[in-house]
């Protein structure tokens, strides 16, 4: 088995899982009986999304087109985020 995704949480996987399910790949969501545990496991990258090596190229390319798997666009110039149009308290 070949890791398509890592995810970030137990959600995001799940959303991975059903997205692949869907297009009839097999998927097992490795780390999962572990989100709970506490101590000596790392925060992060616990869950990883798992398929079988005939169905990564696939996978990848189902996991790639997910709104779940693009990162965060930058603030343009239109953003009211950057304090422009704030006033004063």
């Amino acid at each position: 088995m070949k890791v398509v995704y890592e995810a970030a949480n137990l959600i995001d996987a799940h959303l991975v899982k059903h997205a692949l399910e869907e297009n009839e790949i097999p998927v097992f969501l490795r780390g999962e009986s572990l989100v709970g545990g506490m101590g000596e496991l790392p925060l992060f990258g616990v869950i990883a999304v798992c398929v079988p090596d005939s169905a990564w190229p696939a996978a990848s390319d189902i996991v790639a087109g997910l709104p779940i798997a693009e990162s965060a666009a930058p603030a343009g110039e239109d953003d009211p985020v950057d304090g422009a149009d704030w006033l004063p308290a």
